[in-house]
């Protein structure tokens, strides 16, 4: 059994098609499938089912793939490793992130750890809260930024708060409250925008206006802030964004709110981290005193936009 023949595996799995993983493999279709046959030879048993239709996994198949994978996931923490103990940190590095976080400046940072680590290869996915926290718990994704109602915390992960902040409400530049203040009951009669249900960013405001005794109408449910501030603009509702990351949006009314929603944003990284990860989350820092923004990059990228 070879490293290379469970890449093969792994890449017909995740593509259901011999073709299009021996394009990603770099093979001719041909040597990948001699590969996987003769490991199913070894094995004992077939791994995938073939028709002219499609490619799926066996009852065997699937059995083998967790181990597969972490076989070669294994191999690549070896190879990882060893280039670590002799001073160059190479491998991949991939981070997720919600889209409106603010305790960092995302771009610099990954700017500057491509700088002092140029062998490692960077990916980045942006998601919700949850499904972030899942990745990471999987093993997906390395490490990850969240940000979650004020009492939340995240599971089955490893994980230090970086900054708390509070919300602001988002309204079109004509509205009568743009540029003032007012508390949460002041907006019970205004049509929101906000995001699904259940989604942590929309947790944090459901908990505050139930604290406040307000009911409110959430007639838009979005998938992305820059979905929300689309609306919002163009005066069909009220949003509710972090206040650091608002002034991101020109053209856009803002209200301070006295009985704001708050957030803690979380940088969450698995129980066993990379060589690159361990250099990422070193690049992050410490949080600083009081729950702002961490120190090192993210402190001062956090300076450098006025957050």
């Amino acid at each position: 059994m070879e490293l290379q023949q469970l890449r093969y595996v792994l890449a017909v799995a995740e593509t259901s098609n011999f073709t299009r993983a021996a394009e990603r493999c770099r093979v001719v279709q041909s040597a990948l499938s001699h590969q996987i046959a003769a490991l199913e030879r070894e094995l004992g048993a077939r791994l995938f089912e073939r028709t002219s239709r499609r490619v799926r996994l066996t009852t065997a198949g699937e059995a083998f793939l967790p181990a597969a994978r972490d076989c070669l996931e294994a191999a690549d923490r070896a190879r990882t490793d060893v280039a670590a103990a002799s001073g160059e940190i190479r491998g991949r590095l991939a981070v997720g992130s919600i889209p409106t976080v603010s305790a960092v400046d995302l771009p610099v940072v990954l700017k500057e750890f491509r700088r002092r680590h140029p062998r490692v290869r960077i990916t980045l996915v942006s998601a919700g809260s949850e499904d972030l926290i899942e990745r990471v718990r999987r093993g997906e994704t390395d490490v990850a930024f969240l940000g979650l109602p004020t009492r939340a915390e995240p599971k089955a992960v490893q994980s230090r708060p970086l900054a708390r902040g509070e919300l602001v409400a988002v309204v079109a530049p004509d509205h009568p409250l743009a540029g003032g203040e007012s508390d949460l009951r002041g907006l019970a009669d205004e049509p929101f925008i906000d995001f699904r249900a259940g989604h942590a960013g929309r947790i944090q405001s459901d908990v505050a206006f139930a604290a406040a005794g307000v009911h409110r109408e959430v007639a838009f449910e979005v998938t992305s802030a820059e979905f929300m501030v689309d609306l919002v603009r163009h005066g069909l509702g009220v949003g509710l964004l972090p206040a650091a990351y608002a002034p991101r949006f020109p053209n856009l009314g803002l209200v301070r709110l006295r009985d704001a929603p708050a957030r803690v944003e979380h940088l969450i990284w698995g129980a066993h981290p990379s060589a690159a990860a361990a250099a990422f989350l070193g690049l992050i820092g410490p949080p600083a005193d009081g729950g702002g923004s961490g120190s090192g990059v993210s402190r001062a990228a956090a300076a450098g936009r006025g957050a």
